[in-house]
């Protein structure tokens, strides 16, 4: 069985746009979670380091020191984005994987994040604080949707 979270939201911007903030922006909107911190310096700062399969998404904190979260496996601008995704704690094997698909819906981006694997990480591990499977992927897939709507709200911003 797979563990995976789904969470889906529009967007007033045109999918390439969105894309771009996605990648090129991602340290200006994303919101960190003390719950679901990558390593016990964080919070840092995301970015993406290099553009396409290949490059890296890393969390730069505050000692200088950055920590590699994942590689991105797909770079299809404006349309996909799959990169994984894994904390300090995991153990080889526990790497868990991001896809993001940005559709055209009229003049909005419809932006669906499924993070799966999770089944990869044991439910007494430390990144998973206790949670049973289902409370667990409901409370990161609220903290997905917070991210999301930072993102929309970067996108945006109020008049």
């Amino acid at each position: 069985m797979s563990a995976r979270i789904l969470v889906a939201l529009r967007m007033k911007a045109a999918p390439e746009r969105v894309f771009d903030a996605f990648v090129g922006e991602i340290g200006a909107w994303w919101r960190p979670n003390p719950l679901f911190s990558f390593t016990p310096r964080s919070p840092g700062v995301l970015a993406f380091e290099g553009e396409g399969e290949g490059a890296r998404l890393v969390e730069r904190l505050a000692s200088g020191k950055t920590f590699e979260i994942g590689c991105v496996q797909v770079w299809s601008r404006g349309q996909r984005l799959v990169f994984g995704w894994r904390q300090a704690a995991f153990a080889p094997g526990m790497d868990t994987e991001v896809e993001v698909i940005f559709e055209a819906v009229g003049a909005e981006t419809r932006v669906t994040v499924q993070h799966r694997g999770w089944e990869t990480v044991p439910a007494e591990h430390v990144a998973r604080h206790g949670f049973p499977d289902q409370v667990f992927l409901l409370r990161h897939g609220q903290w997905w949707t917070g991210l999301l709507e930072g993102l929309a709200g970067h996108l945006t911003p109020p008049p």
